[in-house]
């Protein structure tokens, strides 16, 4: 029998989860939930260990719990093959911890926010969330006790924002092979399939892409485009290395083993490694944020030159790294739409004012110079209310 009873979220079975699973199995945890939106593909099979070849196509978290339940008797795995939002809070709150092994920013940022929301929705509630991450030779474990520490949201401004090339480069002048895939995906893919969206998941898409990148790169003498980096810039993802899994997912469980027996002080409480300069690793405590929109006030105060348009503004949310914000739809507190992305006869009628200044929203009856916003994005679950200041 297993040493003690704690159920156990696993967000996320592919090459983290997948050692995740692993060391929970074997640490004596026996309830285990795993939920995972993803199929089996061929090119996971060097190092999500838990999937053979006859499972492509199959569920990940399917396949996942029936391999760790052959191989470990007396624990129960249940798998969850949906997306982490299909799943409503009452499944959530029924969780002691919940370890995050995932490769999406947007994602982890709804898991924090839907975790500490609930914690807040019941007093009685603390769920602590221990998050996983690498990037080929790096990696990070952190452990998340909602109010008690900066959450996800707070650290937002540590992660660089996707590298963006310039439209002009890739149409005339590429240097790069990943100009040339960009090429292929951003320009010719519509050109030749104008009523098809490329499907990340298929090979014949990727093959296409991948032939016509090539073509591309050979005419302006550009090595490098290969069938793996295609997949890379196409998915914009990093290569996943097989050891690094294996170190943060052990961070990840000793911390999730810290939570379920209390036999040890919890991490405090990120650490950072860096495998690409050899076996180094780093530990702080990460700052909270008083004004974080999540843990915090949520409300932040911005100081903007007064003639500064929407548009404008809209650009500087874009490029704020603490915001991580692709299409934000603004209204003001009163509520006066002043660009809404969504539906499309509003986003219509509100595209004029991307020319207007910010200002231009202020109340004309009141002689203060301080307009407040809502800011929200349909891709995050977060609303940010920004005060903006204009300088005179």
């Amino acid at each position: 029998m297993h040493s003690f009873d704690c159920k156990v979220l696993v967000v996320g079975a592919g090459g983290l989860g997948c050692e995740i699973l692993k060391n929970l199995a074997l640490s004596g945890f026996g309830d285990i939930h795993v939920i995972d939106m993803d199929t089996i593909d061929l090119s996971n099979l060097n190092r999500q260990f838990l999937f053979r070849k006859k499972d492509i196509g199959e569920s990940k978290a399917l396949k996942a719990a029936e391999f760790i339940m052959n191989r470990v008797k007396d624990l129960t795995v249940t798998p969850h093959f949906c997306k982490i939002q299909d799943k409503d809070h009452e499944f959530y709150k029924q969780f002691s911890i919940i370890i995050t092994g995932l490769d999406s920013i947007e994602a982890r940022r709804w898991i924090n926010a839907t975790i500490i929301n609930l914690c807040d929705q019941d007093d009685s509630l603390l769920i602590p969330i221990v998050d996983g991450g690498t990037e080929g030779f790096k990696g990070q474990a952190r452990v998340i006790i909602p109010h008690h520490n900066a959450c996800y949201e707070c650290s937002l401004d540590m992660f660089t924002k996707p590298t963006v090339f310039p439209i002009c480069t890739i149409a005339n002048t590429p240097r790069l092979p990943e100009h040339c895939i960009q090429w292929a995906l951003v320009l010719q893919w519509p050109k030749e399939f104008p009523d098809k969206k490329v499907d990340n998941d298929s090979p014949d898409h990727m093959q296409w892409l991948y032939n016509t990148a090539l073509k591309r790169a050979t005419e302006f003498n550009i090595p490098g485009v290969t069938y793996s980096l295609t997949q890379g810039v196409v998915k914009n993802i990093i290569p996943a290395i097989a050891s690094t899994n294996a170190i943060i997912a052990a961070a990840c469980t000793n911390e999730a083993l810290k939570l379920a027996t209390n036999c040890q002080s919890l991490l405090e409480n990120y650490m950072f490694y860096a495998g690409n300069v050899g076996l180094y690793t780093h530990t702080f405590e990460l700052e909270k944020k008083a004004d974080c929109p999540v843990c915090g006030t949520g409300k932040l105060k911005l100081n903007l030159e007064s003639n500064i348009t929407v548009q404008e503004f809209i650009d500087m949310l874009r490029e704020r790294p603490d915001f991580q914000i692709k299409k934000p739809s603004i209204r003001t507190s009163g509520g006066k739409s002043v660009y809404m992305q969504a539906p499309p006869p509003l986003e219509e009628a509100t595209r004029p004012n991307l020319e207007k200044r910010l200002s231009s929203f202020l109340n004309p009856s009141e002689s203060v110079k301080e307009l407040e916003m809502t800011i929200t994005d349909a891709n995050i679950p977060v609303t940010l209310i920004i005060e903006v200041i204009f300088n005179k």
